[in-house]
């Protein structure tokens, strides 16, 4: 069985480690130029090459994403920043544009180079096209069926990438001018406003300031914001298609969004590795999706479906989740024994919260006193977000474990 890798999103350098902490193969994330997520926090010079050596020492690969379709003036500054991706180890670049694709293939030969989704691989011609110009790797296109992956995979010998879990954009493998028109901000270069999730009213040119719904029924009207994937329960069907590396979307999702999913899928990948044949999704996986922000899941386009039951959400823009993230430990302190928390959301001495670590199953906690982490004072309530605080609990925490309430 070839190997399988968990690839995460790394929107910045503390998401990043919680990505790496929680069980991935594999981060990709992007600097301050040439990446479609304008809107993540993103790297600087120095955090990446701090993320490098934080990944690699632990053996994660770091994939660095080139993937805007790029105007005259974006070149200008490719080849240097090119030569210190190169230098500071990245172990590939994500690219989608064949200018860029180019100069990479010139400049820094020995870069691997993997196809963005943006460059919306279809068919196994395109595949095997980019093979033969030297890319390692095609991240296939979201608008494919399981049986369509499965003849890219059997009729190519790149490596193949898909999409598991996450968002998904209304437009063909993401390439709008919705943002564009709306708000003057270029998806394609990195600066994309969702518009797509705005909430639309239809206004009549004599009724100004009188709003009408725009309604759905069975019939219609279905408007833009898609569901999101879960492909779960076909990691066995995606693996035999040929995938080798599933990716979860993400770069400016929480790190708690980060960490829940990270997590799911790496015990949902290790359990598929352990015993293939008698791979079943537990419900507890399915549970613990569901406390993250989420919209309803889908299976896209996977089986075929290319009805918009497949990707369009009825109703309104909305998210749901089942649990609030209100802090993230930090470590012990060793004078006093207990966990130093960095809050994250409201909550009081008393309250029973859920642990999320790691590794190993969740923990049920509960708050036993709250102090000021500066000055020592008790506290019955931990109000300001981001406060360090001192905790004492009726069981012990490992660094980078999260806090949680479950509503």
């Amino acid at each position: 069985m070839k190997k399988l890798e968990l690839l995460a999103p790394a929107g910045d350098l503390e998401k990043l480690k919680i990505a790496v902490l929680y069980g991935a193969d594999a981060v990709y994330l992007g600097g301050r130029q040439f990446s479609l997520r304008a809107g993540a926090g993103n790297f600087d010079d120095n955090e990446m090459l701090e993320g490098i050596k934080f990944a690699h020492s632990r053996n994660v690969k770091v994939y660095v994403a080139i993937n805007i379709y790029a105007h005259n003036p974006d070149l200008e500054k490719l080849p240097s920043y090119l030569e210190f991706l190169a230098r500071a180890g990245v172990d590939a670049v994500i690219a989608s544009d064949p200018g860029v694709i180019d100069m990479t293939l010139r400049l820094q030969p020995g870069l691997p180079i993997h196809l963005s989704t943006q460059a919306n691989t279809t068919n196994w011609a395109s595949a095997a096209f980019w093979q033969r110009l030297g890319l390692q790797r095609v991240v296939l296109a979201r608008e494919l069926s399981l049986a369509e992956i499965k003849e890219i995979g059997a009729r190519v010998d790149v490596e193949l990438e898909a999409f598991v879990h996450g968002a998904m954009c209304m437009s063909y493998s993401g390439r709008c001018l919705l943002s564009n028109f709306l708000t003057g901000r270029d998806a394609n270069r990195g600066d994309c406003a969702q518009s797509c999730r705005w909430r639309y009213y239809l206004v009549e040119e004599k009724r100004p300031g009188q709003y009408f719904p725009v309604e759905e029924d069975s019939r219609g009207t279905y408007f833009m914001s898609s569901k999101d994937l879960c492909l779960l329960d076909y990691i066995p069907q995606l693996a035999a298609a040929g995938v080798t590396s599933f990716k979860i979307e993400g770069r400016m999702k929480s790190i708690h969004y980060l960490a829940t999913v990270v997590k799911t899928y790496r015990q949902a990948l290790d359990c598929y590795l352990k015993n293939p044949a008698a791979y079943t999704v537990k419900p507890e996986w399915m549970d613990e999706i569901t406390k993250v922000s989420h919209r309803e899941y889908t299976t896209g386009f996977l089986l075929g479906d290319q009805g918009r039951t497949a990707t369009v959400e009825p109703g309104q823009s909305s998210y749901t989740r089942r649990a609030s993230f209100v802090g993230l430990v930090l470590g012990q302190d060793e004078a006093t024994g207990r966990l130093v928390v960095e809050q994250r959301n409201n909550f009081k001495v008393g309250e029973e919260l859920e642990a999320l670590t790691p590794t190993g199953d969740n923990r049920q906690v509960k708050v036993q006193a709250i102090f000021d982490g500066e000055t020592g004072e008790p506290m019955d309530v931990a109000p300001h977000p981001q406060q360090i605080l001192q905790l004492s609990v009726d069981h012990p925490l490992p660094p980078m474990a999260m806090l949680r309430r479950i509503q």
